[in-house]
Parts: structure tokens; sequence; C-alpha cells
């Protein structure tokens, strides 16, 4: 990410129903930490994300939850990577009766999360929504009375997401920019104010990858062999140093695997063209 991080700090009140917690793991692809929210404005609240089990995210919790004398009812866990599960045992040493929720629950009394199921506690509401992409079970949840939404992975605070699949992660973006007017709470990054700008953002984003993509594939001149994968990143990305390379490959295969689907490039076991969909 070339635009430096803005500095967040451990805890910090964003509305009067939602308290960010810094899971503590700062790093090249958890910018500040991970982003855990508490939710709500009773006595019993809600908890999205958990980290990753740090002693610092533990500190935090604990702190939060004695200063402020409430509990968490239920954690609701956005998607399976590990800087946003592995913090449950932590979170169960200190709220042994929380219930635990994820999309596709396979832990043993854990239950699974419902699109549009809705989570209630004082204050406020939690609707998920499924929107596969970053990952397959990925969820997000839109605070109704914010008209606001915790974006997970698939939407950042800073810089731009990875993901697993790039037709379902458009797809889902597409459903995110219509779902809600308000704010983003993002799975990494601080607050987006604008939150249907940043998913469109998004999208503008990957639409120009993807006719980069295209745009290469169609020059004249083209490597003798043909086009690599490797061969269409140094063009499009000529200008960034040779160690962000790789990493970019795997977005550009992604790119290439959604046009093979669309049928607008064909490929051997080494090399990608266009077919006569290309225009499209």
């Amino acid at each position: 990410m070339a635009e430096p991080l803005v500095p967040l700090p451990p805890v910090e009140k964003l509305s009067s129903r939602v308290i960010r917690i810094l899971a503590g793991n700062p790093g090249k692809f958890t910018l500040q930490g991970t982003n855990t929210y508490i939710v709500g404005t009773g006595s019993s609240r809600l908890l999205i994300d958990t980290g990753e089990g740090r002693p610092e995210w533990l500190s935090s919790l604990t702190s939060v939850l004695q200063k402020e004398n409430f509990t968490i009812d239920k954690a609701l866990l956005t998607h399976w990577h590990h800087d946003h599960i592995e913090g449950v045992p932590d979170l169960l040493k200190a709220s042994p009766n929380t219930k635990i929720y994820k999309r596709d629950a396979e832990d043993d009394g854990w239950s699974t999360i419902e699109d549009g199921q809705r989570f209630e506690t004082e204050g406020a509401t939690l609707r998920a929504f499924f929107s596969p992409g970053h990952t397959t079970d990925h969820v997000a949840f839109i605070l109704e009375e914010e008209d606001a939404m915790f974006t997970a992975d698939n939407v950042l605070g800073q810089g731009t997401a990875v993901f697993e699949d790039l037709s379902s992660y458009m797809k889902s973006l597409d459903g995110m920019s219509k779902a809600f007017k308000g704010r983003a709470y993002p799975g990494h990054g601080p607050v987006i104010e604008d939150g249907p700008a940043k998913v469109l953002e998004y999208i503008k984003h990957r639409k120009l990858r993807e006719k980069q993509v295209v745009d290469v594939l169609a020059q004249k001149e083209e490597p003798a062999g043909g086009w690599t994968s490797m061969d269409v990143v140094k063009v499009i990305y000529k200008a960034y140093p040779e160690n962000l390379w790789a990493p970019a490959e795997r977005g550009i295969v992604q790119i290439l695997e959604k046009l093979l689907e669309e049928g607008r490039v064909a490929h051997d076991e080494r090399t990608w063209w266009l077919t006569g969909k290309a225009a499209l």
C-alpha cells in the first residue's frame, strides 16, 4: 500500500453505539490491525470479530467491559480468516456466556449466520448481508439505526482488498453499494464516512484493472510465445517495484479467470489470448 497509514488508537468510540477495538496485530496485510467492534448501548452488546488472539486485544476488551459495565451477548464473525476468529478462545475466557455466530459454522457450539438474519440488542440492530468474494463465507452487517455497514474485508478503510473469486466479489460489491447510505465500518483501517461512494470506487478500480488486462492482450505486438500472466503484470505494473509483481500476478490471474468464465479470453497451460467476445 503506497499511502501512509492513518494512526488509530487501540480503543475508540466511533458513534453513540459503536466502539472499535484494534486487535493488536498491525502489519502489511492487516494495516493498523484488525478492527473489532462492540455494538449497542445497553448492558448487553454485540461484538463483530475477535482478532487473532493477541494479548493487547484481550487487555483492551477486558478494560472496556469493566469500565463501561456491559457484557457481550453474541459475537458475530465476518469470515474464517485467522485475524478475525482466533481471538474467540480469549473472548470466552473473558465472557464465557457469549454465543458465537459465523456463516457455515463448523465448530461445535457455534451457530451459523443466515443471509438477512437480524441480531438485536439495546440501541442497535444488525442485519447480516451475505457478501462472498474476499472469502466464500464472507458476511457484512448493516447497522439499521445508522444506515451504515460493517464491510469487513470486502472494503477497507485504506487501500484495496484481496479476494478469492472476482466474479463473486464484483456481485457482492454491486449489492453492497445499494444496501446502505451511511458510514462504512471496515475490517481494517479508519471509518469511511461515505460508505457507498467507497464501494463504487472499488467497483470502478476493478473495472479499470479488467480493461487494462483486455487492452494488454489486444496489443498487436506480443511476447514470443504469447502473453503469460506475468507478462501482463509487467505491462500494467511497470511503474511499480518488482517485488510487488508476484502478489500483483495473483490479482491478474483472477481477472483472467473471470474473463475466461465470460468467454472473453482463452488460454492453454501457459498463455492467454482474446476471443471474439472480448469487446462485449
